[in-house]
């Protein structure tokens, strides 16, 4: 029984002496498998960092162009109110010599209706 000990332990000597061999294949596919991931980490982290870069630079371009917005809103709003109140003026300028017209036609009706008055007076214009 001695010799069939001694000859299981060989065996299991012979089959400890197989296992590393046969695990150091398995574990260099997984280092190469886990360098592999590390890499496509890498990469990944690097892209999600590009990405974030223009996502920052695409809100400052967004943020300028806001404010480029408001710069003309504003300036447009002021355009319009000059604008009014010239047409104002200028409406009140029409109605004004319209009136002057319209006295200087009176006038002229008046004094070729009686040709005996030789003068006309025309008013001053204000």
């Amino acid at each position: 029984m001695a010799m069939m000990m001694a000859a299981i332990g060989i065996g299991a000597g012979n089959k400890k002496a197989m296992t590393p061999a046969k695990d150091a294949q398995p574990a260099a596919e997984l280092k190469k498998r886990n360098d592999e991931l590390e890499k496509e980490l890498r990469e990944s982290k690097e892209r999600e960092e590009e990405m974030r870069r223009q996502l920052q630079s695409a809100f400052e371009r967004l943020r300028v162009a806001e404010e480029a917005e408001e710069r003309l809103c504003s300036q447009l709003g002021e355009l319009e109110a000059e604008a009014i109140h010239q047409a104002r003026e200028y409406h009140a300028r029409i109605v004004s010599l319209r009136e002057e017209l319209s006295r200087a036609n009176t006038l002229l009706t008046k004094a070729y209706a009686s040709p005996s008055s030789s003068s006309i007076s025309i008013p001053s214009s204000s």
